[in-house]
């Protein structure tokens, strides 16, 4: 295990000291450490891992200095094109150190949506032509041989972290200001339809949450596509799935989902029926990957809603408000819901039992009935 404070330190005394990126689970100890011992300026988290790319890439062009970007590996997806569009040597040719977390790894146990990530990670960054090694106790002279590659090729370097490889460090997060938990909101959403309503529901705990209270209610679970991957795209299989159908689809988006991929929501408010009802859940974090926080809480979403082109815009903070609201998605077009809740889960927080192909499956089966 590596000290998480101490492999901070030792990039920093290299003059590694700018950061960029999404958080991940498997970093979320590093993203942690940065977080607590870094200035604002010097600690960007993006709204994706192809911003962070281009981010390093503009710091090293007015500083000479190499950025770091963390991220998991399910993002080298956004990141791709600004790897070999911008940084690459046959472009720009524009060093950075990348951090991934490396889930899914070949001969561990994980989420479905990880393992053919995990499977691929390496040989992909191979395919990339970018250097690449496994992070591990003796971290310094493999920063060392990093520094000492980029200096000579002015090209990119990925370490990879597998789990449990940094030691425990806890995110000290400001008082919540507000009452509701997710789980809650949740349920209160849950509560306000019927038999014919379907949800899409944005990866993460949100969609775990879901599963457990349809359990918890012996409902089934048919209604429910729990998006287990592809963070960001949440609203846009909601916008598909409403296209062809007449029954209602409730996407439950969350403010770091939406924030990745914002351009989603000028095209589902300009292409939607009426029958697409979208709800933002907001607690200002990535909390599925350890509670960094998002600029959910910085931005007016109301104001990015309405120039997007959604005509109403209802925000709750309490059970009665969100009643009121999801009342008011039922008779407007073009409405969302903004929900504003504190962090925090259980500990019992379980997943879902169901395969992904066995929801989609079942969602399929009961949305042509």
């Amino acid at each position: 295990m590596i000290d998480t404070k101490e492999f901070y330190d030792y990039l920093c005394k290299n003059d590694l000291d700018f950061f960029a990126g999404v958080p991940d689970s498997l970093l979320k100890d590093f993203c942690a450490c940065i977080k607590e011992n870094s200035p604002t300026s010097q600690n960007i988290i993006t709204a994706n891992e192809g911003n962070a790319i281009a981010l390093a890439s503009g710091y090293h062009l007015s500083t000479s200095k190499v950025g770091i970007v963390y991220m998991q590996n399910s993002g080298i997806g956004n990141a791709v094109n600004p790897l070999l569009s911008l940084s690459d040597e046959a472009v720009y040719n524009i060093p950075m150190l990348l951090i991934i977390g490396w889930r899914g790894e070949p001969g561990s146990k994980d989420e479905p949506q990880h393992v053919k990530q995990g499977e691929l990670t390496i040989p992909l960054l191979d395919t990339m032509g970018m250097k690449n090694m496994v992070l591990d106790v003796d971290y310094q002279t493999q920063i060392k041989e990093s520094l000492a590659y980029i200096k000579e090729t002015n090209k990119p370097v990925a370490l990879i972290v597998r789990k449990d490889l940094f030691s425990k460090y806890k995110i000290k997060n400001e008082d919540d200001e507000y009452s509701l938990t997710r789980e809650e909101a949740l349920n209160s959403i849950i509560s306000n339809l019927n038999n014919d309503d379907f949800i899409v529901s944005t990866t993460g705990k949100a969609s775990r949450e879901i599963f457990e209270i349809r359990k918890a209610n012996n409902q089934s679970h048919s209604n429910d596509f729990l998006t287990v991957g592809s963070m960001g795209h949440t609203s846009s299989i909601a916008l598909g799935m409403s296209l062809g159908t007449n029954k209602n689809i409730y996407c439950i988006d969350g403010d770091g989902s939406f924030i990745m991929h914002m351009g989603a929501s000028a095209v589902n408010a300009n292409v939607a029926p009426n029958n697409f009802k979208y709800i933002i859940i907001n607690n200002g974090a990535h909390e599925s990957v350890g509670g960094q926080p998002t600029v959910g809480f910085s931005i007016n979403f109301e104001q990015i809603l309405k120039g997007s082109g959604f005509k109403y815009i209802y925000n709750a903070e309490t059970k009665e408000e969100i009643n009121n609201g999801m009342q008011k998605l039922k008779e407007k077009p073009l409405a969302v819901l903004v929900i504003y809740v504190k962090q925090g889960s259980r500990e019992d927080l379980g997943r879902p039992t169901t395969s992904p192909v066995q929801n989609k499956k079942n969602l399929m089966q009961k949305i042509i009935e």
